[in-house]
């Protein structure tokens, strides 16, 4: 009788944030590397595409039973984050993929192209998320971005249109990729940054980076391997 998968693969962007993970750990990209008991991790490279190819790359369906998309994350005006504020994304929504008309955004699902089951958002796994939140973090939508809000129209934008707390590259693309697959996902972020007009922008990447440790030792926790539903 085959073995039920049991082991979580986290998928980390870049590898600033990687080394910030895992100091002593040698990364190849598009590779799942062993570290832990119950955990891989894929160093994907930025964006939506090298996110979800990658994740997909080091997929292995006898073993992995969940993704974990994991990183750092602008925050979004009116959005409750303070820099060094860890969210657990209840949705992670493509952003910033449709059509901009004189009347308004309309999203890849209003134009009947939707490309996550019905919609162009991929819920986090709500036992996950649950977790998170018994263990300080913050919920809320993350939007998934191509171009990040650099202006305050933009930024006010994304808020409008999706009630997004913070935003990033690859959260939802990672979730589309488990959607296809099977598997629950969840999206963590730390806030490094806030977004709207660039040159008004607050950044404490260094102190996200640093955060980062104590989310993955919570990541190894979740309620998914060996004894995990």
């Amino acid at each position: 009788m085959p073995n039920t998968p049991n082991t979580l693969l986290i998928a980390v962007p870049s590898d600033i944030e990687w080394r910030a993970l895992w100091p002593e750990m040698p990364f190849v990209l598009w590779k799942a590397q062993k570290i832990g008991k119950y955990c891989d991790a894929v160093l994907t490279g930025i964006g939506k595409a090298n996110a979800a190819a990658g994740t997909v790359a080091a997929f292995d369906p006898a073993r992995h039973c969940g993704f974990i998309s994991i990183g750092i994350a602008g925050s979004l005006p009116t959005s409750g984050l303070a820099l060094g504020d860890v969210i657990a994304a209840s949705a992670s929504v493509l952003a910033d993929e449709g059509i901009d008309t004189p009347t308004g955004y309309q999203t890849c699902a209003a134009m009947g192209f939707a490309q996550i089951g019905e919609s162009d958002t991929a819920d986090g796994h709500r036992t996950w998320v649950e977790f998170l939140a018994e263990r300080g973090c913050s919920v809320g939508v993350v939007a998934t971005v191509s171009t990040c809000s650099g202006t305050d129209a933009r930024a006010n934008a994304i808020v409008r249109q999706f009630s997004a707390r913070a935003e990033a590259m690859e959260g939802a693309a990672v979730g589309l990729a488990a959607f296809r697959l099977g598997v629950p996902f969840v999206e963590v972020r730390v806030v490094s940054n806030t977004t709207g007009d660039r040159d008004r922008q607050v950044w404490q990447m260094q102190a996200a980076l640093d955060r980062l440790g104590s989310v993955a030792q919570l990541v190894f926790d979740l309620p998914c391997a060996h004894d995990r539903t």
